[in-house]
């Protein structure tokens, strides 16, 4: 599945810039015979609905004339939002200092959902602070996180 998010991550990101967008992200779900394809993007100035349209509208384009996809799909475009999820270790170090909610594709230490405080990266592993103890996580490992926000 991550080779062909990769696939579609390369097919998708100029048709985002084309609308003066920032490609944040794609998840690419497939359960069944129902797909998702969700593109994030981001704009300095926020996003709203008008971007949301027209990325939407580049990225179907593309989609048809490559068709990365077998069969029917549902295409989201959207903001990352205040719960933004991380997609890169860029991402990652640019959110240290904020408390993260993550997932893990094993077990680790008995458990596989994580929430704490970013506090760094070291390499390719991220160091989550829960408590009074410190997790260091390889990047590899993390299948979901998203940003805990903060009203």
């Amino acid at each position: 599945m991550a080779g062909a998010a990769a696939q579609i991550e390369a097919l998708v990101a100029p048709a985002v810039a084309a609308c003066g967008c920032d490609l944040w992200g794609i998840e690419y779900i497939s359960q069944g015979r129902h797909t998702t394809l969700r593109v994030y993007i981001d704009h300095a100035k926020g996003i709203g609905v008008e971007q949301c349209a027209d990325v939407s509208r580049q990225v179907a384009a593309v989609m048809d004339v490559e068709d990365p996809i077998t069969g029917e799909y549902t295409l989201e475009v959207s903001s990352p939002g205040l719960d933004r999820p991380l997609f890169t270790l860029q991402q990652y170090q640019a959110s240290i200092g904020e408390k993260l909610s993550l997932k893990l594709r094993l077990a680790f230490d008995g458990r596989r959902r994580f929430t704490g405080l970013l506090s760094g990266i070291e390499g390719d592993d991220v160091l989550l602070q829960i408590d009074d103890e410190e997790y260091l996580l390889p990047f590899d490992s993390i299948e979901k996180a998203n940003i805990v926000p903060r009203f």
